[in-house]
């Protein structure tokens, strides 16, 4: 862990890698919920850091990082949704291409891997979730489309990620779902939070 004072109030602990960021994250959303981390108003987890701001003393905290034992996650650690998915996107056969196997194979390895959010961002709602092996990442679109529907199920890179909203993306589209993953109306708004275990289940595509 790297930890990096910012402003004030502020620490930035950057890390290794995606898993030590997560262990991270849960080690300290557990510290907080048992009262042994200090005030703190916001914990964000991103792709290799942790922003936690509103801390009365961060270079107190900073001292006292080097003294933790922070255990890797298990799968048990994390709540699970499922979120149905019709594996009806117009980039479903070029993912099968750069995968080199048939569409039909994408949708039983993608629905078959156990993903989990890693951090979130971009728009409300938005997960970032892992899972997927080295030699299923893709790269993103050469060019982006100017529009994305909403509920498109999409792939990047080493990230899966579904569109809360319709916007301008990149990504390779493979499916859509009707599942909202951000209402303002709901308690939280979002559905999925970092640390939440996810599987995509495979939908009959209308004819």
């Amino acid at each position: 862990m790297r930890p990096l004072p910012v402003g004030e109030h502020g620490l930035l602990i950057e890390l290794d890698s995606a898993e030590e960021v997560e262990a991270l994250h849960a080690e300290l959303r557990r510290r907080a919920a048992e009262g042994t981390l200090p005030p703190v108003r916001e914990i964000v987890p991103a792709a290799g850091t942790v922003f936690l701001d509103g801390l009365a003393d961060p270079r107190g905290l900073i001292a006292e990082l080097p003294t933790w034992d922070i255990p890797p996650l298990t799968s048990g650690d994390r709540p699970a949704v499922e979120i149905p998915v019709r594996y009806d996107g117009p980039d479903l056969v070029e993912v099968a291409a750069l995968w080199d196997v048939t569409p039909d194979e994408v949708v039983r390895l993608h629905s078959g891997t156990a993903f989990h959010v890693a951090f979130c961002g971009f728009a409300p709602g938005f997960g970032y979730l892992t899972g997927l092996p080295r030699q299923l990442h893709v790269p993103r679109r050469a060019t982006p489309r100017t529009r994305v529907p909403v509920g498109s199920v999409a792939l990047a890179g080493p990230y899966t990620g579904v569109y809360p909203r319709s916007s301008p993306g990149g990504w390779q589209l493979i499916g859509t779902t009707d599942t909202v993953l951000w209402d303002p109306d709901r308690e939280p708004a979002a559905l999925l939070a970092p640390g939440t275990r996810v599987r995509f289940v495979p939908q009959e595509t209308a004819r």
